[in-house]
């Protein structure tokens, strides 16, 4: 997927300092994608801005002046073919010598069918670099998508395998599943994004924020639950910093540094393809937490929870 004609990289805004502090990073939550035609139908609904080409090469170095070491691709289409697209792009960031070392997959499989996922997860050369599994839920016609008893077998096989389990967008439709997911399935992980998308900023902010703060004391109280600080569109000054750090705090309250882990979601928020608008503010403000802190959201977390098949 890396082009080599691709536009320059897109880094840090200039009144971001893009120098590396104190320890690596691991971004734990970064999209790539070609808009062939007939893919990624999701971007017709998103902002100008984000409906071309999310290529390697516009990251690379706006990450690498942050101090990132490992980055993790993460899904953003149904299909194999995306699948396939992410393992070729990470192992081309991995054999690249850059400051990125690492390069992992959340992948898409075809949980609805366990005979498919039991036969791609059999085969040792398949997804050699996948270290998750993840869904579009949110766009499936079906609220219930994650209570059908095929993909409950096909989760199976995916804790059975070491293998965890991201749900995007989560509030409301999906937090309540992804908590009786991680009650239910056996030794599965389950990585909430964005800390479930908490409504911070909409209308009527203050009857859902509450109601989002239960149901994520609710997945932080489950077994393998785990959450992501990203994509939380709360990047700024004054209220929208204020509300921020509020997030965090609640989220460190609730799963403690051990099950937190940060990412940019790239190159989505805030501002389309950059990489300093949110993910460089939002690191400050983790290592504002002391360093025992950073060291698990950074990178700690990310390296237990996100691992290869066969590794340890």
């Amino acid at each position: 997927m890396p082009d080599p004609d691709a536009a320059p990289p897109v880094g840090p805004p200039p009144d971001v300092d893009p120098s590396p502090a104190d320890g690596p990073i691991t971004d734990a939550h970064l999209h790539l994608w070609d808009r062939a035609p007939g893919r990624f139908g999701w971007l017709e609904q998103a902002p100008p801005a984000l409906r071309r080409d999310a290529r390697w090469s516009q990251a690379a170095d706006g990450l690498a002046g942050l101090g990132v070491t490992r980055v993790v691709l993460v899904q953003a289409e149904d299909s194999l073919a995306q699948t396939r697209e992410l393992e070729a792009a990470a192992a081309a960031i991995e054999a690249d010598p850059s400051a990125v070392r690492r390069a992992d997959v959340v992948a898409w499989l075809p949980l609805e069918d366990p005979a498919a996922v039991a036969r791609i997860l059999e085969d040792p050369r398949a997804l050699p670099r996948t270290v998750g599994v993840r869904a579009l839920v949110h766009d499936d016609p079906d609220p219930g998508v994650l209570d059908r008893p095929a993909v409950r077998r096909s989760l199976a096989l995916v804790a059975a395998a070491g293998l965890a389990l991201d749900v995007p967008d989560a509030f409301p439709r999906h937090l309540g599943q992804a908590t009786a997911l991680a009650h239910e399935v056996p030794g599965l992980t389950v990585v909430l994004d964005h800390l479930g998308k908490p409504p911070l900023g909409d209308a009527g902010e203050g009857g859902r924020r509450e109601e989002w703060e239960r149901r994520l004391r609710a997945f932080a109280a489950a077994p393998g639950s785990v959450a992501k600080v990203s994509g939380l569109h709360t990047s700024g000054s004054g209220p929208r910093a204020g509300r921020l750090e509020q997030v965090l705090d609640l989220a460190l309250e609730l799963f403690g540094p051990e099950r937190l882990m940060i990412g940019s979601d790239w190159p989505i928020a805030p501002e389309p393809f950059t990489t300093g608008s949110a993910f460089a503010p939002l690191i400050d403000l983790v290592r504002s937490r002391g360093a025992g802190v950073a060291e698990q959201v950074l990178q700690g977390t990310a390296t237990r929870v996100y691992r290869r098949r066969g590794e340890g």
